[in-house]
């Protein structure tokens, strides 16, 4: 499904502002983690967001907390739609990766093989729609055109880049979507400590630090990134890097 803008009644002098997410990106484990509050807060979120019909876009797989709140959403009749790389690069991360116990780890997690050239226990269950994209860059390219916001919940190297990268297109003016940290049981505390530390040596604008979002439960994270306005400050307009993607578009073929 096709990603539209949030709804919103921001005014020009952003006083105020009223989101009605259509879908939302969900960066988080390919493992469940050993606190069954990280369990049990990706269920809640996946069954709110069926409550609010609110669709999933995420980065595949059928495994970890990624996968629960997959099905949950699936299974609540929202629409899930997982981005997932090539084979070539799967199998690139898989030699380079030790975050995999087996091939088939794999495979269920990057969601990469197709079902008619491989059996169902080697691809793992399909969840959603899935589309394949080329490379790690524009899979996160993708998942943030076709998202009204952005959740992160506990998860490792990965979730934390994804992560880092919206907060900084925010930042760089690529997009105003609310991005939430779903801080479950304090997992991300030394996180925003480190957000804390840059403003207070100098590296952070104080602006900028209100681009994330953050709370302890689903339904005060979602009604807190409703809420939310951009006040930083920007490093580009949103069409400077129009203009660009358009150039890069031209000359390549294809956005990068």
């Amino acid at each position: 499904m096709e990603g539209d803008e949030a709804e919103t009644s921001t005014s020009h002098d952003k006083k105020t502002v009223l989101r009605k997410f259509r879908s939302i990106c969900v960066f988080c484990g390919s493992r469940a983690g050993y606190n069954s509050s990280f369990t049990h807060a990706a269920l809640q979120l996946g069954k709110l967001m069926v409550e609010r019909k609110i669709n999933l876009v995420y980065g595949g797989g059928s495994i970890g907390l990624m996968g629960m709140i997959a099905e949950t959403v699936y299974k609540g009749g929202c629409h899930v739609l997982g981005y997932v790389i090539t084979p070539q690069t799967c199998f690139y991360l898989l030699y380079f990766s030790k975050e995999f116990y087996n091939i088939s780890d794999a495979f269920s997690m990057y969601r990469v093989i197709p079902k008619a050239l491989v059996a169902d226990e080697i691809s793992g269950k399909t969840i959603g729609d899935v589309k394949i994209v080329g490379d790690m860059h524009q899979r996160k390219s993708e998942m943030s055109k076709h998202a009204d916001a952005f959740i992160a919940l506990p998860g490792g190297y990965g979730t934390m880049e994804e992560l880092l990268e919206v907060i900084t297109w925010s930042q760089l003016g690529i997009h105003e979507k609310p991005v939430g940290l779903l801080n479950v049981d304090g997992y991300y505390d030394s996180l925003l400590a480190l957000f804390d530390k840059g403003v207070e040596d100098g590296f952070i604008d104080d602006s900028a630090r209100n681009i994330v979002v953050s709370a302890n439960t689903p339904q005060d994270l979602i009604s807190k990134m409703e809420n939310y306005v951009a006040v930083h400050e920007i490093v580009a307009s949103r069409q400077s890097w129009e203009v660009d993607q358009s150039l890069e578009a031209t000359t390549s073929g294809e956005l990068v």
